[in-house]
């Protein structure tokens, strides 16, 4: 097997398991937050999916689907594009309220198709090829990929869980 098969089979399954964690749940379940600080399922799918769009995109060398598509007007959102995620205060979490409960999902189906289509194509040498020298170590598209996996696997963990908090409250 190809290494670049192997990474796009691993975000494929963990797409699978991501729309799972998402199927059935109404926007106000997807929004249900342990406490006051906790992420909300939906502010985790939201967060892994644009990650992957956006270093995708990237890695690409083209646009995110979050503006390129729509996205953003579809769930209300800024059309940021370095808006993921990261630091956001527990006020900006708490905000995030999908505009329907198939919203996410959709998008996810939509990021990950263009994923798979990417990271199938790459070779070994592409893999090794050096993107980013603004860290101490260059990354590799290889190593931003692996970090695309790590990214993923985490938040589809984190939304299990909180699925099954979300079930058990009745």
């Amino acid at each position: 097997m190809k290494v670049s098969d192997f990474a796009a089979d691993a975000l494929a399954n963990m797409s699978v398991r991501l729309i799972a964690g998402l199927d059935g749940l109404s926007v106000e379940e997807q929004c249900y937050r342990p406490d006051a600080d906790a992420n909300s399922i939906a502010w985790l799918a939201w967060h892994l999916i644009r990650v992957q769009d956006h270093h995708i995109a990237h890695l690409e060398g083209g646009s995110q689907l979050w503006v390129e598509d729509g996205w953003d007007l579809k769930m209300g959102l800024s059309s940021d594009l370095e808006d993921h995620g990261y630091g956001h205060s527990s006020e900006q979490v708490g905000a995030l309220v999908p505009t329907s409960a198939t919203v996410l999902a959709e998008y996810q189906v939509a990021v990950a198709a263009r994923t798979e289509s990417y990271v199938r194509g790459l070779s070994d040498e592409d893999l090794d090829e050096i993107i980013d020298r603004s860290w101490d170590t260059p990354v590799t598209r290889g190593v931003r990929l692996i970090s695309v996996v790590n990214e993923t696997a985490q938040h589809v963990g984190q939304i299990s869980y909180v699925r099954g908090l979300v079930e058990r409250r009745g």
